[in-house]
């Protein structure tokens, strides 16, 4: 139990979190109350200056990591953990490039004003079409993940008279301490390839005068703390890297994204600045006892940027105490969302902290479950929590840390509307993507219409 059910974790809330003297929660200079006010609940709050500071924190430590050893670092913001034109524009304007797995992804990136060749292209099955207008755009690199892609990469440069620069993506065999939804570079899964069958299609890409061979990718997954697993990640692929290199040069070696954050106060994410140190460290080790140059190195954080920037605030419709079976009660509290604004607890179990927005209390914590509106008894938002005892239908519920993954997975599930999201900063809020209305969803109908209602 903690010992005040008020308290805003450092490392859970973004750093512009604070309560004001009402008792509500100040996000970007905002009160929640002004925010709700403005915009309704639902509503994902995402604090600008908090991705910039932690874009701006990614590009500094990778860069310093790699000029102590003399190369340089890319840093790419992964963009399937939440991607608006507002998103791409900041992580830009902070020295990020951009990383997307679908057309929609690359259309978002580039009606954002984002250079092609700051784009890279990723995906287990990348389709003709999105091939050909990645290749079109000039796209920076398109990450190879499976040997038929080869050709059809190659096809696409060809017809469009272009050199299309590819990565190699490699499964290292790490097992990324983390879900096994989350981990990606164990064998028997979708992602890349075993660095045996990497040799054959690199040599077959070094045949095809319309690519050209970048380097290696690696990724071991997601929120993952500590840096022990890149270490042997970085080690094993660069066994790959140094046989390579007799049949010409690999001039980069991206090793991923996949750091964690802090989802409750228990959660302890390694600073950015020892990420970047010790992984860099790792890679120059492995590279000075085999006698080779460090390559360029590439890193693709997603969650770690946008994560702890966004919290959800909703409304407390219902409270209803359960007796559990070990005699002890919990209070369920239900909240205008669920499992359609943030699908990673029925995914994966995933954990969440919540506080409520609008006052404080002094009244004794009580065991609480955060449980969405849905038809599903997986719908929960948060498992385990302890909020004053006292939290009543209209109080204002903020879920923090819900920045990445949860926009990204909306649904319509049960015909309701995907909440907006709004960025605050200096005292200010705006969408910067709207919220779904129940006009958005008939429209979508095909058998709505004037002469269909008459039948």
């Amino acid at each position: 139990m903690p010992e005040d059910a008020n308290a805003l974790p450092d490392r859970v809330w973004p750093a512009s979190a604070s309560r004001a003297d009402d008792g509500g929660i100040v996000l970007g200079g905002m009160t929640t109350a002004d925010i709700v006010r403005e915009h309704g609940t639902p509503v994902l709050v995402l604090d600008e200056e908090e991705v910039r500071t932690r874009a701006r924190g990614f590009h500094d430590a990778f860069s310093s990591a790699a000029a102590a050893h003399g190369t340089t670092a890319r840093v790419y913001y992964a963009g399937k953990a939440f991607l608006s034109t507002a998103v791409a524009r900041w992580v830009t304007a902070e020295g990020l490039n951009v990383d997307v797995c679908t057309r929609g992804e690359l259309e978002v990136a580039l009606a954002a004003g984002v250079d092609p060749a700051r784009i890279g292209f990723h995906g287990n099955n990348k389709l003709i079409d999105e091939i050909e207008r990645a290749v079109t755009v000039g796209i920076g690199t398109i990450i190879i993940d499976s040997a038929i892609e080869v050709e059809r990469v190659a096809a696409a440069a060809a017809r469009s008279g272009t050199v299309q620069r590819v990565l190699v993506r490699v499964n290292s065999g790490v097992h990324a301490e983390t879900h096994d939804f989350l981990a990606t570079a164990h064998e028997d899964q979708k992602f890349g390839m075993p660095p045996a069958d990497a040799e054959a299609v690199v040599a077959r890409i070094r045949e095809l005068p319309a690519l050209e061979f970048a380097g290696l990718h690696c990724h071991i997954g997601s929120q993952i703390f500590g840096v022990a697993g890149f270490r042997e990640s970085a080690a094993r692929v660069l066994e790959l890297h140094e046989r390579l290199r007799a049949g010409g040069e690999v001039p980069m070696l991206n090793l991923g994204g996949g750091f964690g954050i802090a989802y409750t106060s228990v959660d302890d994410p390694t600073p950015i600045a020892q990420l970047a140190a010790e992984i860099v460290d790792a890679v120059a080790t492995g590279c000075a006892d085999r006698g080779i140059p460090v390559p360029v190195l590439a890193f693709e954080p997603g969650r770690a940027i946008v994560g702890t920037a966004g919290v959800t605030l909703y409304e407390v419709g219902t409270t209803k105490p359960v007796r559990l079976d070990s005699g002890a009660t919990r209070l369920y509290v239900s909240v205008d969302g669920g499992m359609s604004d943030n699908a990673r607890p029925a995914l994966y179990g995933a954990q969440y902290s919540a506080r409520i927005a609008s006052r404080t209390s002094t009244a004794e914590p009580a065991l609480v479950r955060v449980v969405g509106r849905h038809c599903e008894s997986g719908d929960i938002v948060v498992d385990h929590e302890y909020l004053p005892g006292d939290v009543a239908p209209g109080d204002l519920l903020a879920v923090p840390a819900t920045g990445a993954y949860c926009a990204s997975l909306s649904s319509n599930y049960n015909h309701v509307p995907r909440p907006a999201v709004v960025a605050v900063s200096g005292g200010t809020s705006r969408v910067i993507v709207r919220g779904e209305t129940i006009d958005d969803l008939l429209a979508r109908d095909a058998g709505i219409s004037t002469n269909e209602g008459a039948r």
